[in-house]
């Protein structure tokens, strides 16, 4: 009787080791790392252009009849006036800047303000026009925004709200009425809907109106001699 013979056992493959392992994930990790790296280095630059370039046309939309503008920066509780081409701010460097619009032969046309505010989704950042001698809001841009498409983005859609800031007197405050219910200059009639980010547009123009009021005023002379050099 023949013996069965036994069948060869396969050779296995040895397990790949826990520093092979962790060595090819760290490698991954750094690779991935550097290309991050340099692709937000290289789109930083274009970044801050584009928001330079839509800070500057949203100026000019916000100040109707505006040709020029100069930039104003809160220094110990004082704007100054800041040379032309001076340079932005570095980054991390907390800065406070509103601007001053001048139209043909230099008249003055009024102030352009930023504010940010709390919406529904995240913070509403926007920029409005002032004009202190007749003490009116005439003109409101927003600059960024992530509310709700088809709601709360009407803010910067709807002609019905963006009529509000035609010419919004700004005293004894800015408030916001329901739609159909505004009766006085001082009052912004909400969007149906979005009456949150309406609200929040009526919160962003009090606040900033309230900060930046007494520092333009105080200093309206001076910017009266300018635009009479």
């Amino acid at each position: 009787m023949e013996e069965e013979k036994s069948q060869p056992v396969p050779a296995t493959e040895p397990e790949a080791s826990s520093f092979r392992l962790i060595s090819t994930l760290g490698l991954a990790g750094f690779f991935s790392g550097i290309v991050l790296v340099g692709a937000f280095l290289y789109t930083k630059p274009i970044i801050e252009a584009n928001r330079a370039m839509a800070l500057q046309q949203a100026i000019f939309k916000v100040l109707p009849g505006c040709t020029s503008f100069r930039t104003l920066e809160l220094q110990d509780g004082q704007l100054v006036m800041l040379e032309e081409g001076a340079p932005e701010p570095k980054e991390g460097e907390e800065v406070r800047r509103i601007y001053v619009g001048y139209g043909p032969k230099d008249k003055l046309i009024g102030f352009a303000i930023s504010g940010e505010e709390p919406g529904y989704q995240d913070l509403i950042i926007a920029l409005f026009g002032y004009n202190p001698e007749e003490k009116v809001v005439i003109g409101f841009e927003v600059l960024e925004s992530k509310e709700t498409p088809g709601l709360g983005d009407k803010i910067m859609k709807d002609p019905g709200f963006r009529a509000n800031f035609g010419s919004l007197a700004a005293e004894p405050s800015v408030t916001v009425v329901k739609k159909g219910e505004k009766k006085k200059d001082n009052e912004i009639e909400a969007i149906t809907g979005a009456t949150i980010s309406s609200k929040a547009v009526g919160r962003l123009l009090e606040k900033s109106l309230v900060e930046w009021r007494p520092l333009i005023e105080e200093h309206w002379q001076e910017f009266k001699k300018v635009e009479e050099e």
